[in-house]
């Protein structure tokens, strides 16, 4: 027992390094962006204390609660639909694929579909970027090559399409790690109960609604937080496909704050933008934990 104790200290102190660096780097980091966002400051020469005046722009700035509301479309797009569509697609690969078709197809399938979560977003922004170019891109080619020249669109370049071909984008990066998530669940839940309603008469899709979402509740919330953190600090695909256009029709908050940073060298502003939505992704996670953590002691 004492050699137990005595291996767990000794883990500590190789943890403290460690720990150390971290907090240096990000915790001092987060701290020195907090204090720039109470300044007004160009990126060089000295930070002019400012107080709130940075937070106060915010309230009115029409722009910056553009980009939650598009960050908002991205929550549907990065969690609600990839989570609902997942869970169909997890389920008809599980249920059916695997046992008629066999393991090798299913699991190349899963594999398939997992890839677009192992590439570089920058690089996924680039491809689809060339896909939907509106003179050379693959999508306006074939829709003119079937006599649809109609819906050969400028997808990027038109305010009304921009934001829905970036949420095209994200639900087909986000489909494949919602499915991996719930067939890996899938296997853990008892299989006798599926059994027992299909001797009772039920159908698959009563099973699934009944006996499988249930169980795959802690899966489910996984992918609610995850997907949704990232949905509202979304930036590579903003920054490579539009930079934030045309207009202000695909802003975001991670891109809002660094073109601040970077463009307009508001670091001050900027600052305060990356400090709101740190603060409302904090929020956020910990009411989505303790939301789970309610319903699993309820249940």
């Amino acid at each position: 027992m004492t050699s137990k104790l005595n291996e767990t200290k000794q883990f500590y102190w190789y943890a403290i390094p460690g720990v150390t660096a971290f907090l240096a780097l990000v915790g001092g980091s987060f701290f020195y962006n907090i204090y720039l966002s109470f300044n007004d400051w160009q990126g060089i020469g000295t930070p002019t204390w400012i107080g709130l005046t940075n937070y106060k722009e915010l309230v009115h700035d029409h722009t910056f609660w553009l980009s939650f509301l598009h960050a908002v479309e991205f929550i549907f797009a990065m969690s609600i639909i990839p989570t609902a569509l997942g869970l169909l697609i997890a389920s008809l690969i599980y249920d059916f694929i695997a046992k008629h078709f066999g393991n090798a197809v299913s699991t190349f399938l899963r594999i398939s579909l997992y890839v677009p979560q192992i590439i570089a977003l920058p690089v996924v922004g680039i491809l689809w970027a060339w896909m939907l170019s509106p003179n050379v891109g693959v999508i306006n080619t074939i829709l003119k090559n079937i006599g649809l020249d109609r819906f050969a669109l400028n997808w990027l370049g038109q305010g009304g399409t921009a934001m829905f071909s970036l949420s095209v984008m994200m639900i087909w990066i986000q489909i494949g790690y919602t499915i991996v998530i719930f067939i890996s669940g899938m296997s853990r839940l008892d299989p006798y109960l599926d059994e027992a309603a299909q001797l009772d008469g039920a159908t698959w899709f009563q099973r699934f609604r009944i006996i499988t979402i249930p169980q795959l509740y802690p899966e489910i919330s996984v992918v609610g937080l995850t997907t949704t953190v990232a949905a509202l600090k979304v930036f590579g695909p903003v920054y490579v496909m539009t930079n934030g256009g045309p207009g202000d029709a695909t802003q975001v908050p991670a891109f809002f704050s660094y073109f601040h940073f970077f463009s307009t060298l508001r670091v001050g502003y900027g600052a305060a933008i990356a400090t709101v939505l740190a603060l409302i992704l904090t929020v956020l996670a910990i009411s989505l934990l303790r939301l789970q953590r309610k319903v699993e002691l309820s249940r």
